[in-house]
């Protein structure tokens, strides 16, 4: 059984920082892309930026110079790190994990429990 275990989010200043952190967890064998998603009251669930296992990464527009993923392959973590906040980056952040629990049956897509970010004065 494979769990995503995501930080906690909380409550920012507009222009504070925040660094949230995804440990994947269980009977892994390897890690392929690891993402960051967010989803807004009332809006689609969206890609905020992704890092692959060679440590690409790709950021939408929205974030781009503000925000920064990174992963930690030993630990099997992935982080987003999160600058210069506008009230508009407010929502609940997922992470999202492409990986492998046995080599016979492929890759699977993984999520964490999500967890709140606010960003208000």
């Amino acid at each position: 059984q494979v769990q995503l275990v995501e930080s906690e989010g909380g409550l920012v200043q507009p222009g504070g920082s925040l660094r949230l952190s995804c440990a994947a967890s269980g009977r892994i064998v390897s890690i392929d892309v690891m993402r960051w998603y967010r989803q807004a009251p009332g809006k689609q669930r969206e890609l905020v930026a992704s890092i692959t296992s060679g440590s690409s990464t790709n950021y939408a527009d929205f974030v781009k110079g503000r925000f920064t993923i990174s992963r930690d392959n030993a630990k099997n973590t992935v982080y987003l790190q999160m600058n210069s906040l506008k009230p508009e980056d407010t929502a609940v952040y997922y992470c999202n994990t492409r990986l492998s629990t046995d080599w016979n049956k492929g890759w699977n897509n993984y999520w964490g429990q999500g967890t709140q970010v606010t960003v208000s004065s």
